[in-house]
């Protein structure tokens, strides 16, 4: 049996993102493994619990608890029931262990910051599939990713 992972699932609730947890839960999660819901908040958000945690980022919430509307509007999390009905499949079908850790910032910054921080094995992000000309003057998040995090990084379209 191989060794247990941490794989990171960058999360913003777009169509790109939840693809990128499907391929993830279909191609690449196996019994044993953790997954570890990336949030990353908008800065200007000011839930409750922002305060006590910007810095460092929530604890780990676990899957039970994230379902929870109290504990999503302490840390400013939208309740998303695709998304739950996602984790909870994995968790029951592949017996993988689901938590999330929520951030405020920059995505950029605070997905490679998750990486080091969490001793991820794997991140898996969504592409919004900018062309050549807005990724250069928006950003592209997964390609600042890919090129900085200390882990392999998919990216799925």
């Amino acid at each position: 049996m191989a060794k247990a992972r941490t794989i990171g699932i960058g999360m913003d609730y777009s169509i790109t993102s939840k693809s990128a947890l499907k391929w993830a839960i279909d191609n690449l999660i196996e019994a044993g493994d953790t997954i570890v819901i990336l949030l990353v908040l908008s800065p200007k958000s000011d839930p409750a619990n922002k305060k006590l945690f910007a810095d460092t980022g929530s604890p780990l919430i676990p899957l039970i608890e994230l379902k929870e509307a109290g504990v999503c509007k302490k840390y400013g999390i939208t309740p998303d029931s695709d998304l739950f009905d996602m984790l909870d499949n994995v968790y029951t079908t592949k017996k993988a262990k689901v938590v999330a850790k929520v951030y405020w910032g920059d995505p950029r910054e605070k997905l490679c910051e998750a990486v080091n921080l969490l001793k991820l094995d794997s991140l898996v992000l969504g592409s919004r599939g900018l062309g050549t000309i807005k990724r250069v003057l928006l950003g592209s998040v997964s390609s600042y990713v890919v090129q900085n995090a200390s882990c392999p990084v998919t990216v799925v379209k």
